[in-house]
């Protein structure tokens, strides 16, 4: 299985472990009775609801072994060990682009954690890795398909005040 490190804020570990327990708890519960159902319609090799529920036991239990292991190589962020007016992984950053003068707000998160349509992008995406390690006043340039873009870094907002080193806690 895939060792690479999964850095995560405390809210995304909480988040991959509640899916874990519900996929463990409840999903593969109801997708063993869906089996069992369907043996029961006698002929498996013509059964397509067997199929469908074997199909679907593999994902879960696929979902399950990637959840573990991104669960265990995870890394959290613990955002009172960054200096507050940088930007870090767990910092919410308020941009402008310069081009169009439209401002923009995002959360920085894990890869595991990124979502766009919930203004969470990830440390690894282009934006992300622009605006790492900058601070509020400063110009990044981002490298889009459409061309460079630039960024001015608006505001950044944290749950800490207090500089400090960069480093993270591993999870337990």
């Amino acid at each position: 299985m895939n060792d690479k490190e999964t850095i995560l804020t405390a809210e995304g570990l909480q988040k991959l472990q509640e899916e874990l327990d519900e996929l463990k708890t409840v999903h593969r519960r109801e997708v063993n009775d869906r089996i069992r159902q369907a043996k029961e319609y006698g002929d498996l090799s013509e059964n397509a609801e067997y199929e469908d529920a074997k199909q679907e036991q593999a994902f879960i239990e696929g979902r399950i072994l990637k959840l573990e292991a991104m669960i265990r190589n995870s890394r959290i962020i613990d955002e009172s060990e960054y200096a507050a007016d940088e930007v870090h992984i767990g910092a919410t950053v308020k941009v402008k682009d310069l081009k169009n003068n439209d401002g923009y707000e995002f959360h920085i998160v894990g890869s595991a954690e990124a979502d766009p349509s919930a203004k969470r992008i990830s440390n690894e995406s282009p934006l992300g890795r622009a605006l790492i390690g900058h601070k509020k006043g400063e110009t990044v340039d981002v490298s889009t398909p459409r061309g460079v873009v630039k960024y001015k870094i608006e505001g950044i907002r944290n749950g800490s005040a207090t500089p400090a080193k960069k480093t993270a806690k591993k999870a337990s």
